[in-house]
């Protein structure tokens, strides 16, 4: 615990910080709360579209299988051109938000290429698509989780340092201005009392 003065201006100062600390604890509390439901909400969303993606793959692979002709198909036959990102906010922070993509198809002879390769191209997008999705809500995850630490981090300085310091602090200043007020009392009964026996002595003196 840090040096304090034991005034009543520090005493003022620190009654001023407790109420600081405890208006601001439940509001850092519930922002920690919703990092943590967004964080689990947004990672299922990044699972599902995980399992989404390894589904159409796999459909995909038995889909060509059935044609004979797996080698037609070329995976750089289509290629990321640009990926569309907004931007969110969740809790004060500033996340991307997946709106799309765009692709482009490299080329092939049309005569030479089995018909199917186009519907092949369609579901690589699909695919690459799901995959972009993913990315960004993990990157969304990742985001969160940084200032889910921050946020926590906060919330324990304030739960168990500053409000219970500031607590001690202000019983140290009561307790210390509560003696000296005793004191002063008792030393101004003495100064009384000393004052009350010198009269006494002065009059009984002026009497003799």
């Amino acid at each position: 615990m840090a040096n304090i003065k034991l005034t009543k201006n520090e005493l003022k100062s620190q009654k001023d910080a407790l109420k600081m600390y405890q208006r601001y604890l439940p509001t850092l509390t519930l922002k920690k709360q919703q990092l943590q439901t967004e964080i689990r909400s947004i990672d299922a969303r990044a699972k599902e579209v995980r399992e989404r993606r390894k589904s159409l793959e796999a459909e995909f692979a038995q889909w060509i299988a059935v044609f004979g002709e797996a080698d037609a198909f070329k995976a750089d036959m289509v290629q990321v051109k640009n990926i569309r990102k907004g931007v969110g906010n969740i809790a004060g922070v500033t996340i991307p938000i997946y709106e799309g993509a765009d692709f482009t198809r490299g080329d092939y002879d049309l005569y030479s290429t089995p018909l199917w390769v186009d519907l092949a191209a369609d579901r690589m997008e699909q695919a690459l698509s799901l995959d972009l999705e993913a990315d960004v809500l993990e990157e969304q995850v990742r985001l969160l989780q940084v200032e889910l630490r921050t946020t926590t981090q906060r919330v324990n300085l304030f739960e168990k340092v500053k409000i219970p310091e500031t607590k001690a602090n202000i019983k140290k200043i009561t307790v210390y201005l509560g003696d000296q007020q005793v004191a002063a009392v008792v030393r101004g009964k003495i100064s009384k009392k000393n004052l009350e026996i010198a009269a006494q002595k002065t009059a009984e003196e002026a009497n003799k």
